[in-house]
């Protein structure tokens, strides 16, 4: 049986036997209520709503009237099936998500799936994550409001995980937890209280980063990037003091930003009294080269904001992210937005803390990186063999995407569709363009976490014989 509960009003024009009548019936006709569906007895329905037995069972005689429902004996009243031709509401209803995903608007299924951001499911140490999780579940701590930037013996860990994967050397105390990058980044926007300023953004680069600095009033400054980074000349021209870089894995391009080029941005920085917005989203996954210390691992004017997230190198559902402030921006967030609740669940956060403590993030890490490196290969001799000179490929030294360039003359439009008619999902590069730049040939993006090795070499083959 469901609860039924429509807005009656004892002041309309209608009789509230009516109103009732009318909601029901709505209800059945754009699905909301499925044929086969007991409704309450008139009994429970009448002092579920506060009103008279009467009102119910009228509006219930009404409807049986009309062939919307059946009474069966000692059974109670049932939605019938309507007939084929009766107009329903364009606007499908879906009682479960099985139906959504059967017939929803994104039903289509694709056989290669190239999304950027998706990690490998079948990796994740997912018996150990619920051991500890029930240890956390079982502790007397669980039942309270976290603290409020995050609980601080997983701070703690954090900080000292940046000190030797990153050269990050920062306090508990300057780190704040948060639900995904954007999250913070809006918290950011608030301390800094630049509103209606300009902000520095790499042009390609994160269109999430771009829209959150618009959401806040801030006036986005697009800068172009070469393959040392930002290019700062444009920097130094613009009346920035605040900007957003991923300089360690230039997204989307790739692009690692060089130790001297990172100094001059420091400096900058120092000379407009501003600030450095460094998103290190995926620093774990290097193939080729040596590690380049964080940008924040080299400020000794501190002068840069550090994020990182748990989404790339652990699991995204888990929403766990963190941002490392400089001391003025600690200040400010201590005086004004102190009062902040955390965001992040206290349980994931202790359960982080465990898959840290006991050692196990560094072997996932390091089990992680080998899978991705030779999933980074497997994607890099599957486009050489099938795809050859037809493409150029873009930022193929780390992370879990790459972008190829196609060499004709198509729109990115057309090859995303001619790619769909073979089951496989690319996504459009030039989104992350400012104006949504196009290039003398169209860019796409491929992200190959989420896939095998199998599919990885299956859906460029597909591509290949889609495109070429």
């Amino acid at each position: 049986m469901i609860e039924i509960t429509p807005n009656l009003n004892k002041n309309h024009k209608d009789p509230l036997y009516i109103q009732l009548y009318e909601y029901i019936k709505k209800e059945i006709e754009t699905g909301r209520i499925p044929p086969g569906t007991r409704l309450p007895s008139i009994r429970k329905l009448s002092s579920y709503l506060r009103v008279s037995r009467n009102t119910v069972d009228t509006a219930y005689q009404q409807m049986m009237a009309e062939g919307y429902i059946e009474s069966r004996p000692r059974s109670g009243l049932f939605v019938t099936e309507l007939d084929d031709d009766f107009p329903v509401s364009q606007h499908k209803e879906y009682t479960s998500f099985d139906e959504y995903r059967e017939y929803g608007p994104t039903a289509m299924e694709y056989t290669y799936d190239f999304r950027h951001g998706s990690i490998d499911q079948d990796s994740f140490p997912t018996t150990l994550w619920r051991r500890l999780t029930n240890q956390v579940c079982n502790g007397k701590d669980i039942y309270s409001y976290g603290e409020r930037q995050g609980e601080i013996e997983l701070r703690i860990e954090l900080a000292k995980y940046l000190y030797q994967s990153r050269g990050v050397s920062c306090s508990p105390e300057q780190m704040i937890i948060g639900g995904g990058i954007q999250q913070l980044l809006g918290l950011l926007c608030l301390m800094i209280g630049l509103d209606g300023q300009s902000v520095a953004v790499e042009n390609p680069g994160y269109d999430g980063a771009r829209e959150i600095f618009a959401h806040y009033g801030f006036q986005v400054e697009p800068i172009e990037v070469n393959k040392n980074g930002l290019c700062l000349p444009q920097l130094y021209q613009s009346d920035c003091r605040l900007a957003y870089v991923t300089p360690s894995h230039q997204f989307p391009l790739g692009y690692t930003m060089p130790i001297s080029k990172r100094m001059k941005l420091l400096q900058w920085a120092e000379k407009v009294n501003g600030f450095i917005i460094e998103d290190d989203y995926d620093s774990e996954f290097r193939y080729k080269g040596k590690p380049i210390p964080a940008l924040k691992g080299i400020d000794s004017f501190d002068r840069v904001v550090y994020l990182g997230t748990f989404s790339k190198s652990l699991l995204p559902s888990i929403r766990i992210s963190y941002m490392v402030l400089p001391e003025a921006l600690l200040k400010k967030y201590k005086r004004f937005f102190y009062m902040y609740e955390q965001a992040v669940s206290k349980i994931h956060q202790l359960t982080l803390l465990l898959f840290m403590q006991q050692g196990h993030w560094q072997k996932h890490i390091h089990k992680m990186r080998k899978i991705y490196e030779k999933k980074h290969e497997v994607l890099r001799k599957a486009i050489k063999q099938h795809m050859g000179e037809n493409v150029n490929v873009v930022g193929e030294d780390s992370g879990l995407h790459i972008i190829i360039e196609v060499k004709r003359e198509e729109t990115e439009e057309s090859l995303i569709a001619a790619a769909k008619n073979v089951g496989v999902k690319v996504y459009s590069a030039s989104k992350f363009w400012v104006n949504q730049k196009q290039n003398k040939n169209p860019q796409l993006l491929l992200g190959f976490g989420g896939l095998s090795e199998e599919e990885i070499d299956c859906g460029i083959q597909s591509l290949s014989n889609a495109w070429f």
